[in-house]
């Protein structure tokens, strides 16, 4: 078993970028589409990957929170509980106990739920099963009990598999993206939400007839409409109100310079352009695996339901709606965070990761903005209370695996500290010191029982409109 963990450990600290090409080259093999196929395919999935964390981490988590951090010093704003961002987040989580088993834990569990039709996703993002490692950690430091942690990290996983599933179609029908679902343990999360206040604004006469997306803005503002151009816009405020000059100042002392508010602006509008390509990129590579996986799925499995391959929640990051609305998000983040009461958490590292909390409200709320920004208020808003209520726990947990907390008395973050599903199963699981994870256990199962209801249903209703077509 140890040699399995340690495999396991050892592989997933390559990271995505070589997890990905290994691992689809696997799939893509063992579906018939043959090794070059299979190997440029899980190839370029990875230089996505590449192309998409360059963009994001350099752009989005250097310029622009380098921007909303000088803005937050210049009016001194100040919270006692420091976002330290998802990169220590997922140190954290793999650095437990519970992280050390998670990848065969949850390749078992998904291997399992495919073969008992409980999910359609075949989840080949194993990077990212981090997310599940992180609420068992959680549990395990709450109830100071580690199989009560591996519990946890499956029923979150349950529960993000089967969202990744009943999102599945509007993924490819708003997001282009066929064959393909998002089972992210950050994105999933909110969906509930999203579906939640999709229905309740349907139900308010004047709202439920507002419609804004990036298509609609062209046609209205021209060319000052154009995604490029609102990052552009949103930048140039944001780099204003840090403070920054039009030209870049260098600091005599340190020899630091401070950029120019041009720059931060041109940094946006870049974002605007280079993520989707590079999400593009994605899909690219993605494509001949799915078709593959499609036609295996056919010839050989002619009674099951559609399967999909999930993956990180990044290859949605690219549509222009989720992009505006996050960078539009962005500074309302910080001003929610000065202005709820009993908030303790400054959103700083991880400003960068709220495209990733949109991807699933994106085609949820049919790609109309206006509700997105409504809904992407209301997650912010009940995020930054549960990275409040879950602070003393992560750092605790952070601590226990000798995590550098760089001097901060009190850590989270909003990826995965703000999480509302990690929240719902760390608090059950605190009941009862580890008892009242029976009433997620129970419900998770319900779910897995519902959603292979579903599944055949879906398969049967396949089969017949197949039979039809033929005859």
């Amino acid at each position: 078993m140890d040699t399995i963990v340690s495999f396991f450990s050892g592989v997933s600290s390559l990271g995505v970028s070589v997890v990905m090409p290994i691992v689809l080259t696997i799939i893509g093999m063992c579906f018939g589409a043959g090794f070059g196929k299979s190997l440029k395919a899980g190839l370029t999935v990875g230089i996505g990957f590449i192309g998409l964390n360059l963009v994001i981490n350099q752009l989005m988590g250097t310029d622009f929170a380098g921007a909303v951090t000088a803005m937050v010093q210049r009016f001194g704003l100040s919270l006692s509980v420091i976002d330290v961002g998802w990169p220590a987040a997922s140190a954290i989580a793999m650095g437990s106990i519970v992280g050390t088993i998670i990848i065969p834990l949850s390749l078992a569990v998904n291997i399992v739920m495919l073969l008992t039709n409980t999910t359609q996703t075949a989840d080949v993002d194993i990077w990212n099963y981090w997310h599940f490692a992180f609420t068992g950690a959680l549990v395990a430091v709450v109830t100071n009990n580690v199989a009560f942690g591996i519990c946890a990290a499956i029923i979150n996983e349950v529960v993000v598999l089967v969202i990744g599933d009943v999102t599945a179609p509007m993924v490819e029908e708003s997001l282009g993206l066929p064959g393909v679902s998002i089972p992210h343990g950050f994105a999933g999360a909110y969906a509930p939400i999203a579906f939640a206040m999709d229905w309740l604004i349907d139900k308010i006469p004047g709202l439920n007839k507002i419609d804004i997306n990036v298509q609609s803005l062209q046609k209205r503002f021209g060319v000052f409409g154009d995604p490029v151009m609102l990052g552009s816009l949103i930048g140039l405020v944001i780099g204003i109100l840090a403070g920054y000059g039009f030209l870049p100042v260098v600091d005599a002392a340190t020899g630091k310079a401070t950029p120019s508010f041009l720059a931060t602006a041109v940094s946006m509008g870049a974002v605007m352009v280079l993520i989707p390509k590079m999400a593009a990129l994605l899909m690219e590579g993605l494509l001949p695996i799915s078709d593959a996986a499609s036609a295996f799925i056919q010839n050989h499995f002619q009674s099951r339901g559609k399967i999909y391959i999930g993956l990180d929640s990044a290859v949605g990051t690219g549509h222009p709606v989720t992009l505006t609305m996050a960078l539009i998000l962005v500074p309302f983040a910080i001003l929610l965070a000065l202005i709820l009461p009993g908030n303790k958490v400054m959103p700083l590292v991880d400003l960068a990761c709220i495209p990733y909390m949109l991807v699933l409200v994106t085609p949820i709320v049919h790609q109309n903005g206006f509700r997105g920004i409504l809904t992407g208020i209301v997650v912010l808003a009940v995020g930054l209370y549960i990275a409040t209520d879950l602070s003393p726990l992560i750092t605790t947990a952070a601590a226990n695996v000798n995590f550098d907390m760089n001097g901060a008395a009190a850590i989270s973050s909003i990826c995965d500290g703000a999480n509302p599903l990690t929240w719902v199963i760390v608090r059950l699981g605190a009941l009862g010191n580890g008892i009242g994870l029976i009433i997620p256990a129970v419900g998770v199962l319900a779910l897995a029982v519902w959603n292979r209801t579903r599944i055949l249903k879906e398969a049967a209703a396949m089969h017949e409109a197949e039979t039809a077509s033929a005859e």
